[in-house]
């Protein structure tokens, strides 16, 4: 990366020397037409817009070289600039803003939480590290023995990585759900356990996920109340969770899965979230979810017969789909359709023998539509 983040080799962090600007001397020579210079004393100098920015200083934006400490950047700090970890050893180290891209290099048993990152998050030669993250695009390169909980809008991608394991984010700060919507992200596009590894062994499994109901507080301690992370109010109740508590790619309890789907509209996201407390507190479980854009032609391949009754309310935005499992869902759902949105335009399974296609058309359409 061609900027003051960009990796640095450790065999030339010692050698690294003190640069003395130059100073060139224009000479100028004065013609009769010049204007003397004692006329233009009481003028002040011209401002440019460049010269009211804020200077950036990039030592705000890294923590280098630390152990056995607790550090990190509070809500406000960050406001989106890329941010740098490295060379950071045995550190609880919490991100509690948003930002534009984080590397994390050679760092080892290290506790980390990262706020929503609108771009990468990038882990290179890290050891032991353990982790909450929330970005677009997840990678890791050259790992050993990673625990993630991680919300990704896109594929995360491992390479010359092994012992990685990952669960679904499960995390609340005041301002998180702000600064998802600062990074652009959705707290419905979770690809968590959908991981491509780029460089598999055969007869290895270099990731896998983990067991399901593991809490984050076993891997990721609260901030110590005598940090300077005593104000922030943290939560890793799954119930409290900014993103919803999915189960991705495991083994499904139930043949029967039902797809619901919210049309844009003023509290879209408020009634997914009535949704998914309704059908787990009826002992369903939510599979997955997307947010994602439909045009016309995408109605009629999803819904096919319903489709003429949906067209008109994919132009007011994307929708929400949530896809809930367990014996009788098809049934609850309809009935929570009717009984709590009845005044909200909704597509629910017409019933279990046709709702796994349902579910199937929606979900293929969002991974296609969002390139995984």
């Amino acid at each position: 990366m061609g900027c003051f983040f960009s990796k640095k080799s450790k065999r030339k962090s010692s050698e690294k020397e003190e640069r003395t600007p130059t100073t060139t001397t224009v000479e100028t020579t004065t013609t009769s037409n010049a204007v003397p210079l004692g006329n233009n004393t009481d003028e002040a100098p011209k401002q440019y817009s460049w010269d009211k920015r804020e200077k950036v200083d990039p030592k705000d934006y890294m923590l280098t070289g630390l152990k056995d400490v607790t550090v990190g950047r509070l809500p406000g700090t960050l406001n989106g600039q890329q941010f740098v970890i490295q060379e950071c050893e045995n550190c609880n180290i919490y991100v509690y803003d948003h930002s534009a891209t984080i590397t994390i290099d050679d760092c080892v048993n290290c506790r980390i939480v990262l706020g929503p990152v609108k771009g990468s998050v990038f882990f290179r030669d890290c050891k032991d590290i353990k982790c909450v993250v929330a970005c677009q695009q997840f990678r890791t390169r050259d790992c050993k023995k990673m625990e993630v909980f991680l919300c990704c809008s896109t594929q995360p991608i491992i390479e010359s990585s092994t012992g990685m394991k990952f669960a679904c984010f499960q995390y609340f700060y005041p301002e998180l759900a702000f600064h998802f919507k600062d990074a652009g992200l959705s707290i419905f596009n979770n690809n968590w356990s959908n991981i491509h590894d780029f460089t598999p062994v055969s007869g290895e499994n270099n990731w896998s996920l983990l067991p399901e109901g593991s809490s984050v507080l076993d891997f990721v301690p609260a901030p110590d109340p005598e940090s300077e992370f005593k104000s922030v109010r943290i939560s890793t109740d799954p119930a409290r969770s900014i993103v919803p508590l999915t189960k991705g790619g495991r083994r499904k309890d139930s043949e029967e899965s039902c797809l619901f789907v919210f049309f844009a509209g003023e509290y879209t996201t408020a009634n997914a979230r009535k949704l998914i407390d309704e059908g787990t507190a009826k002992g369903f479980v939510l599979i997955q979810t997307k947010e994602v854009s439909m045009r016309p032609e995408d109605v009629q391949r999803v819904f096919q017969n319903n489709a003429e009754d949906l067209v008109e309310w994919i132009t007011k935005g994307p929708v929400i789909a949530l896809e809930l499992n367990g014996d009788g869902v098809v049934e609850a759902c309809r009935n929570i359709a009717s009984e709590v949105f009845s005044g909200t335009k909704v597509f629910v399974s017409d019933n279990k023998n046709t709702s796994s296609r349902d579910v199937d058309n929606f979900f293929n359409f969002a991974d296609m539509q969002m390139g995984l």
